[in-house]
């Protein structure tokens, strides 16, 4: 049973109708509140159900590089790029060398959300998410992939400021007297 049909069948469903035509001015704070709950659950039981929409299948591989953070699905196409919701008409061979390697660049749209960074950083995190996402799809492509060293995080970073110093190692100018 429905909660509309149980509605239906409390006393309190011809009341809701009139206060929700405004009809009925006076009521006491318990009627109130019941006959909220009621309208409310009656509301919930009136809207349609949305059908969701079966997702496509997709393969997700995360990159980074120094601070730059790269999300990329490869979704089954012909070979689009898609960056920051962008199509990228004129790709870099950077980020596209595991794909020219694996001799799947026409197989894979790419979908890439990008943030952090420069430009080289950017282009080498999208590099390691696309090989990722790729080892996922087919892990035969891995021996292949971590020879051409595209599996490999770079994990340098910029060293940090010490107290002191004018920067990471830098010092200040040295004077004999």
């Amino acid at each position: 049973m429905t909660d509309a049909e149980k509605m239906k069948k409390v006393k309190v469903v011809p009341l809701v109708k009139q206060v929700k035509e405004k009809k009925v001015e006076s009521v006491d704070k318990a009627e109130t509140q019941k006959i909220k709950e009621v309208v409310k659950t009656v509301e919930k039981a009136e809207k349609p159900v949305k059908k969701i929409a079966k997702p496509s299948v997709f393969w997700y591989g995360l990159g980074r590089r120094k601070t730059a953070i790269a999300k990329v699905k490869l979704v089954k196409g012909t070979g689009k790029i898609f960056i920051n919701e962008i199509e990228n008409n004129s790709p870099s061979r950077v980020y596209l060398a595991p794909l020219k390697v694996t001799s799947k660049d026409k197989d894979f749209d790419v979908y890439a959300k990008i943030y952090g960074g420069g430009l080289s950083a950017q282009l080498d995190a999208i590099r390691l998410g696309i090989t990722r996402a790729l080892d996922k799809f087919d892990p035969e492509l891995h021996k292949t992939l971590k020879v051409e060293g595209f599996l490999t995080r770079d994990q340098r970073m910029k060293e940090r400021k010490k107290p002191g110093l004018k920067g990471a190692r830098r010092a200040p100018q040295w004077a004999k007297r």
